[in-house]
């Protein structure tokens, strides 16, 4: 391997940045070069400038804020055209600890994994509610059940990305990336591996938590969007299986009641089972559609792999990325 992209999006962080900066490391092994990049999602304060002081060696300046998974992606690319040949993504609240860089590259420099999460001590984090940690588990399942990987914190922002892997990433959520790329990973069959990490102390609290709630139904809202996305077949036919169940019902029960002679007195179960089943098979036919959409989706990630691969081909490490 030659080169390592330490890569941080940024919102505003000025004053946790550069705390962050001092604990990354210049060197580590396997590598000939490490570097720094900075996204700067639109801060209004002196983030930039904290990243300069420090030595940062790239800077990608969005004109707006567009979100964390915009600007997660903003920087895979860049990375990718400075020649990385890993991206490392960590956050600038310094959540992450350093130190624990060497341990999450060893299975790409093993040749063991594409992509390696950082597995935080959920239930040791002391400012982590109850609430949180049980939201982190489930989203960790979901993930699992979702991409067929095992992976232990799904939500970790503390991940290492080999370059074949990240030019194959897309992300649809404006909200964050953690659980969608890991089920594309899962997915594509992209080796993913997962490896415990160290945290830090708490800095600021967190900008995707602003209260317990609001973390509740986005997380709820971010679940069903990956099963709705990526396996849309399943969802809809689910859902038809669902409101299926109690037409067949009724519609028995109007059966029998027919049968005894009642059925004249029973007509609202044919009308309500017909209805029920007329909602099951649109959801059905719905599945089918959203499926069909799913693969054209597919292919138009493929034929972005290859615009970015033969961009990158042609593409000229640059100082800076503006």
């Amino acid at each position: 391997m030659h080169k390592l992209i330490i890569q941080i999006p940024c919102l505003n962080e000025e004053a946790t940045l550069g705390i962050t900066l001092a604990d990354l490391p210049r060197a580590v092994p396997g590598f000939d070069r490490v570097e720094w990049l900075v996204i700067d999602d639109g801060s209004t304060d002196r983030t930039v400038e904290v990243a300069r002081q420090h030595g940062v060696d790239h800077i990608v300046s969005l004109p707006t804020n567009r979100g964390l998974a915009r600007a997660f992606m903003a920087g895979i690319e860049a990375s990718l055209k400075l020649g990385a040949d890993v991206i490392i993504n960590t956050d600038a609240d310094n959540q992450y600890d350093a130190r624990s860089i060497p341990a999450l590259v060893a299975p790409i420099l093993a040749k063991q994994a594409m992509i390696v999460v950082g597995a935080r001590p959920i239930e040791e984090i002391a400012h982590f509610s109850p609430i949180k940690k049980l939201l982190q588990r489930l989203g960790s399942w979901v993930v699992k059940q979702a991409s067929g990987t095992i992976v232990a914190d799904a939500p970790s922002g503390f991940r290492a990305i080999h370059r074949d892997a990240a030019v194959r990433m897309n992300v649809f959520n404006s909200y964050t990336y953690t659980l969608e790329t890991i089920i594309q990973a899962g997915r594509n069959g992209i080796p993913i591996a997962s490896v415990p990490v160290g945290v830090n102390g708490d800095l600021r609290p967190s900008r995707l938590v602003r209260s317990i709630g609001s973390y509740v139904a986005r997380s709820i809202i971010t679940v069903l969007r990956i099963y709705v996305l990526y396996k849309p077949l399943r969802f809809f036919l689910t859902l038809a299986a669902i409101v299926a169940l109690p037409a067949v019902f009724v519609n028995l029960r109007f059966l029998y009641h027919f049968a005894i002679g009642e059925g004249a007195g029973n007509v609202q179960s044919l009308v309500l089972g017909a209805g029920l089943l007329a909602v099951s098979g649109v959801l059905a036919v719905g599945g089918i559609l959203a499926d069909l959409i799913a693969t054209n989706r597919r292919l138009l990630e493929e034929i972005r792999e290859r615009q970015l691969r033969a961009e990158l081909r042609g593409a000229a490490p640059r100082e800076r990325v503006a």
